[in-house]
């Protein structure tokens, strides 16, 4: 893995993060502008994600960092990664390789309010016992 320049590491430090160190980020298909998921990413996982091409988030329930598709096969490789007008949220623009969500949906925003009611609105693509086979 390559090392971060200072300019990088600098950026890196100066975004905005909440009492737990974290930052939001939004991962988008970066040739369809498609709204993938949205998880939480510390400093490490965005240098690890930086530092190696493949989206490391951090998993709040295990207390750890999540590469993406470690378990699943579902991985994302960075394209680029922005950050927005206040430094507290990132998006990632990603080339997603099968299914984003753990639910085996193409991504995560599958429930969309119509006519007063929630209404699920994508297909399960693949079975989320089969994602996580070993």
């Amino acid at each position: 893995m390559s090392e971060l320049s200072t300019e990088t590491t600098a950026f890196i430090e100066g975004l905005t993060y909440d009492a737990n160190g974290l930052v939001p980020a939004i991962a988008q298909q970066h040739d369809t502008g498609e709204v993938l998921m949205m998880a939480w990413m510390n400093r490490e996982s965005i240098a690890e994600t930086l530092r190696g091409g493949r989206v490391v988030y951090w998993s709040r329930s295990r207390k750890a960092l999540w590469r993406k598709g470690d378990t699943s096969g579902q991985i994302q490789k960075l394209i680029e990664l922005r950050v927005d007008c206040d430094q507290d949220c990132l998006l990632l623009l990603v080339d997603q390789i099968g299914v984003a969500c753990h639910t085996g949906r193409r991504n995560c925003f599958f429930t969309a309010v119509r006519d007063d009611s929630p209404r699920i609105i994508a297909d399960v693509i693949v079975a989320p016992d089969k994602l996580y086979e070993k």
